[in-house]
């Protein structure tokens, strides 16, 4: 492993999850190494545009060469390629927001794809956006069918509490898995965001990994109804399965449980 572009990672790290912006001496802080070094990182992350100098401030932000390696990211992304036309799908069929997510390395899921909802009122686009995996029905869904060692590392991470709804009990979270197991399907009641909730499933790629996840997102009132809830378990369960039958995963394979 090269030293220098482990803490330059880790650099642009601290300046996604802790910034917007932050100084030469707080970053040295934060990774645990001299001021000279992160200084002269920041200059050469600078150089390529990875990071840029706020004048006033003299600290540091994210800079656009990130945009443009995030979107050749979305571009390559086969899933999110693939899902765009069964999104749609799932958003005539329940009438709410879809969002389509993969797992990152940091523990949460990144959103590749994002239908609005049908209907007025204002809405954000929430490409991009990364969740912790534990507060999300995508997050449930995605580790519900992860190998066992690696499902039992999820639950012995830290687990980010987000509202006060937020699950972090990992006894608790391991019934939530092995319920979506069992039904296809994760729930989400306001545990990212209070007034919403989600439901999503997995989808799987030709090898029978979970290659991401797709569900819905909306008002808890409209979601987690006693009727609606099931209504819109089945869309999203049945779309999900046409997605994974599109990148190539065998029928059932949703259903099997991992060892």
């Amino acid at each position: 492993m090269v030293q220098s572009v482990q803490r330059a990672a880790r650099l642009l790290r601290e300046l996604a999850t802790s910034g917007p912006r932050l100084g030469v001496t707080e970053l040295a802080e934060r990774i645990g190494v001299s001021k000279p070094t992160v200084h002269a990182l920041l200059r050469t992350l600078e150089a390529e545009g990875f990071v840029r100098q706020e004048k006033e401030s003299n600290k540091y932000l994210l800079g656009s060469a990130l945009l443009r390696l995030g979107n050749s990211y979305l571009e390559t992304q086969e899933l999110r390629s693939r899902s765009v036309a069964w999104a749609d799908t799932l958003a005539e069929r329940t009438g709410e927001a879809v969002w389509v997510a993969v797992l990152d390395d940091d523990r949460r899921v990144l959103v590749v794809h994002h239908v609005f909802r049908q209907g007025s009122g204002v809405q954000i686009l929430e490409l991009g956006a990364s969740v912790p995996w534990n507060t999300c029905a995508l997050g449930k869904a995605l580790v519900s069918f992860l190998p066992q060692p690696r499902q039992r590392d999820m639950l012995a991470g830290e687990l980010v509490r987000l509202t006060g709804k937020s699950v972090v009990d990992p006894d608790v979270l391991a019934a939530q898995l092995e319920e979506t197991r069992q039904t296809g399907y994760a729930l989400e009641d306001q545990e990212s965001t209070l007034g919403e909730a989600g439901i999503a499933s997995p989808v799987f790629d030709r090898y029978g990994d979970p290659a991401g996840a797709i569900g819905i997102v909306g008002p808890v009132e409209r979601l987690l109804g006693e009727a609606d809830r099931q209504r819109h378990a089945v869309a999203v369960r049945e779309v999900a399965t046409l997605l994974s039958r599109e990148l190539g995963a065998g029928r059932g394979v949703a259903w099997r449980v991992t060892d």
